[in-house]
């Protein structure tokens, strides 16, 4: 597939009636064996990716590692790539066109709740680059409004990710990303305010069902860093039980 038809498979995907279902990566380990049970599409996981390669969360990883990072990822595997691109590292055109460059075909932009119009014009930029390369990015734009509003009324938040959603589908972003523990009538009203398969969610223990998530009209979830964590949990619990005397479990299999 070139880059194109990639991005315009990841876009149909995200505008299906099926819910698009994309388990995180982190390395080209991680990608393949995600990749080969099935996955119709990958994101990557910036958290992870840093976590990886010794770096806290929040662009602490110089840009130059997570391009690397993704394009390895995204040349290991022949179905469509969305990166996590966090909030641009500072020039989100130049980090989408470089990302491109690599064979990425999506991103998610984080929008750090600055100033809205700041915000529109970082997705308006990364839409460009990739109109300015001949790709269709699948820009699937994040807004932090649930992350950073705990200490406000529920209802501003709501009504602050609904008004950024619709902002940023119209500076030419394709979804929403909406992360947070959302219950059923905070993705309804997303739904109803942002646009039906236009908002993208996040699972984390607790979440709603994937099946609840398709009947209410939502394009995408994905898992963040929760892969990763969980991954760790069972080397956590291996390592422990191997200490303890031990022997592997029956089973295991040489996917490496």
């Amino acid at each position: 597939m070139t880059l194109s038809s990639k991005a315009a498979e990841l876009l149909r995907l995200h505008t299906d009636p099926e819910l698009l279902v994309v388990v995180n990566v982190w390395d080209v380990i991680t990608a393949t064996v995600v990749a080969d049970q099935g996955s119709k599409a990958l994101a990557t996981a910036s958290h992870s990716i840093a976590a990886s390669l010794g770096y806290a969360d929040g662009e602490n990883i110089p840009r130059d590692e997570m391009i690397a990072a993704v394009g390895r990822i995204a040349g290991a595997v022949g179905i469509p790539v969305s990166a996590d691109l966090e909030a641009g590292y500072g020039d989100a055109g130049e980090t989408v066109r470089r990302a491109i460059g690599v064979g990425v075909v999506g991103a998610n932009l984080e929008d750090q709740m600055r100033p809205l119009a700041t915000a529109a014009g970082e997705v308006s930029a990364a839409v460009k680059a990739g109109e300015a390369e001949g790709v269709p990015f699948v820009l699937n734009a994040r807004t932090d409004a649930f992350l950073k509003g705990a200490d406000r009324d529920p209802k501003d938040v709501l009504a602050d990710a609904i008004e950024r959603g619709r902002a940023f589908l119209d500076a030419g972003a394709s979804c929403v990303f909406v992360p947070g523990r959302l219950d059923e009538a905070t993705v309804t009203a997303l739904v109803e305010g942002i646009g039906e398969r236009r908002v993208s969610v996040i699972n984390v223990p607790g979440s709603l069902s994937q099946a609840r998530l398709q009947e209410l009209g939502v394009a995408r979830v994905s898992y963040g860093p929760w892969i990763q964590r969980a991954t760790l949990t069972y080397l956590a619990d291996l390592t422990t039980d191997i200490l303890g005397g031990a022997n592997l479990p029956e089973g295991v299999r040489p996917l490496n």
